[in-house]
């Protein structure tokens, strides 16, 4: 049996450098994040939120990003979960994407608020129709006795709402605004490259490179 303390890896397939990369975190991330579906990792839509609860203790699951623009980075959930309720206490979340195939990760941190219900209106009407059922047949967090509580609720749902499910009032959008970036690509002998991009006072970013 091999010995996870023996598992290693060389990382040489690319470098980030100041010269190269762009002065706008947004634009970086837009690189690298097209880059990545270009290459067909696998879900290069993948991110990691984590979240901190009123007692202080962190929790991370993982969602799909469903946009990015100036205005932050979106997902959609739902408001009763475990990370609903968290971000209506503490709505300071950590955002990370980790493409193995590309040794590279990236880093967001920033306040999450709730989109407007005309945008969460407008995405949830364009999800498959199970999808749509999903949303209300799944209680989510919370403890059920077994999956069939589940294919129950998705039958009421289904046979109530057939083809029109409105979106739930308990499902809807967040957004991330972002005030810290950073970008890691693996290098050589553990000498990665690591650049941190810091939201200022003037609403300009102030990039630094980063010990590894």
């Amino acid at each position: 049996m091999t010995s996870i303390a023996d598992l290693r890896k060389s990382y040489e397939r690319a470098e980030l450098d100041e010269s190269a990369s762009h002065s706008d975190p947004l634009q970086q991330f837009d690189q690298w994040l097209q880059e990545a579906i270009a290459s067909e990792v696998p879900e290069p839509n993948a991110m990691t939120v984590a979240t901190v609860a009123s007692n202080l203790r962190p929790s991370t699951r993982v969602v799909l990003i469903k946009g990015y623009d100036a205005q932050g980075i979106t997902w959609y959930s739902n408001y009763e979960s475990r990370k609903g309720q968290e971000l209506a206490g503490n709505p300071f979340a950590a955002l990370q994407f980790h493409w193995v195939e590309l040794e590279r990760v990236v880093r967001i941190e920033g306040v999450v608020e709730r989109v407007s219900a005309e945008e969460s209106d407008a995405y949830f009407h364009t999800r498959p129709l199970d999808s749509r059922i999903g949303a209300w047949a799944s209680p989510q967090s919370q403890v059920i006795a077994g999956r069939s509580v589940l294919v129950a609720n998705a039958a009421k749902y289904g046979a109530r709402f057939l083809l029109q499910p409105p979106r739930p009032p308990h499902w809807g959008g967040y957004r991330l605004k972002p005030d810290r970036w950073e970008f890691w690509q693996g290098r050589k002998s553990r000498l990665h490259d690591r650049l941190r991009y810091t939201l200022a006072a003037d609403g300009q970013w102030v990039r630094e490179r980063l010990a590894p």
